[in-house]
């Protein structure tokens, strides 16, 4: 049986102020280190990935070395800029919306894996987010592939199928939520006035982002933002929809029937599952689109991916075994999507028999094989190095959408001026 690594026997159960104590240099001539967050999804990933390494490479050995997301990204950046390469490890997990700000603000940290590993395995728009003039750096991991997760029980008593989620726009969605509200009494979904993160997958299912492909500003004149900030605001504004404030709050709302859907990640899959006293009486839809030329129903929220330090000690044989396993192993994604909910983003795993089964909850619907269709789908976008900044700007903007006595253009322009002082 394959042993577990030194590494994650330390990192398991030590809180995120210990972590430094965690990073020993092991003296053995084949162990990788990892970086990530998230001991129960990440890295319990990479310790399978690694078993399934060791298996035909028995003298490899994995230290995984766990923080909260935050503190990673804090201490690679500190660690990046003071030039001093030691200690850090061989691969690293970034989360997508940060990957540019890293591979832009420190070219030459990171092994172009693209020379390397065929990416066209891959979905192309996770292959889009870590690329830099056309070379790819990461090797792509956890989709964020967009869902809407919805209450068939509640909406059937509106009068709503399944097809009639398919293939609308948000326009449409805001009409159905004045039917399901009058009809039913609940409100249709929740958004959050705490965060102004749900124009993230408007805009990318219009092929849009805050930023153009060389990374500026793209806000005035950008149909696909504007109709984004404007649907956001009427949102904000309705009454057959849920305003929540915090996490607890926006997953408590659809988990008790407070509000019949949910449009997120499909890592939110887990969580709506987690009252199973609901089984059967929930269905996926694809996400809505914008009303604009050229906008699918496809879109992200969240993901991330594994990237290789250039001083990596181990460069070789981290990328070997990225490459072997994440890359090529179809059994594994079967298996860490059933143990972790883990979707990944590699295309030949759709085939797979996991990804290819019904789920009872969702009423016997192909769940998996769905969120794999919408995935291919997903429009390619330059996440830039600001769109924390940028989501920051469009939540100082909620007083005004949430008034709605302002025109649009003018919000639009309030947010490009603030995101412009931020990011120059």
């Amino acid at each position: 049986m394959p042993k577990l690594s030194k590494g994650w026997r330390r990192s398991l159960g030590v809180a995120v102020s210990s972590v430094s104590m965690l990073a020993v240099t092991s003296a053995l001539a084949e162990t990788v280190t990892v970086w990530c967050w998230d001991p129960n999804f990440n890295g319990a990933t990479m310790e399978e990935a690694a078993a399934r390494f060791q298996a035909a490479n028995p003298d490899f050995d994995l230290e995984v070395v766990i923080f909260e997301r935050e503190g990673l990204e804090q201490k690679l950046q500190t660690q990046l800029a003071s030039g001093v390469m030691d200690g850090l490890p061989d691969i690293v997990l970034i989360e997508d919306y940060s990957a540019q700000k890293f591979l832009l603000s420190y070219p030459g940290a990171f092994e172009p894996l693209g020379n390397h590993i065929d990416m066209s395995k891959f979905a192309q728009y996770k292959v889009d987010i870590a690329s830099v003039d056309g070379t790819a750096y990461s090797l792509p991991f956890d989709s964020g592939v967009t869902g809407w997760f919805y209450r068939t029980d509640i909406l059937a008593e509106a009068g709503y199928s399944h097809e009639d989620l398919v293939d609308i726009t948000w326009d449409e969605v805001l009409e159905m939520a004045e039917t399901v509200y009058e009809t039913t009494g609940v409100q249709l979904m929740s958004v959050g006035v705490d965060s102004a993160t749900a124009t993230r997958p408007m805009m990318q299912g219009a092929g849009s982002w805050y930023f153009d492909a060389d990374g500026n500003p793209n806000l005035v004149g950008n149909p696909a933002f504007a109709a984004s900030v404007e649907t956001y605001g009427e949102l904000l504004r309705s009454e057959a929809i849920d305003k929540s404030n915090g996490w607890n709050d926006y997953t408590g709302a659809f988990l008790s029937g407070e509000v019949a859907s949910v449009v997120s990640g499909v890592w939110m899959t887990a969580t709506v599952k987690s009252n199973q006293d609901l089984a059967g009486n929930w269905g996926v839809a694809p996400v809505p689109r914008l009303d604009l030329e050229g906008a699918v129903n496809a879109s992200n929220t969240g993901g991330s991916s594994w990237y290789v330090l250039s001083s990596a000690p181990q460069k070789d044989l981290a990328i070997e075994f990225l490459d072997t396993i994440w890359g090529g192993d179809i059994d594994f994604y079967q298996k860490i999507l059933v143990d972790q909910g883990a979707f990944g983003s590699l295309l030949a795993a759709r085939e797979g028999p996991a990804f290819q089964a019904s789920d009872d909850f969702f009423g016997g619907q192909p769940v998996w094989a769905n969120f794999s269709t919408w995935m291919s789908e997903i429009p390619g976008v330059n996440y830039g190095i600001f769109s924390y900044e940028a989501d920051n700007a469009i939540q100082a903007s909620i007083p005004d959408l949430t008034d709605g006595s302002k025109p649009t253009e003018q919000i639009v322009e309030d947010i490009n001026n603030q995101v412009n002082q931020l990011v120059m």
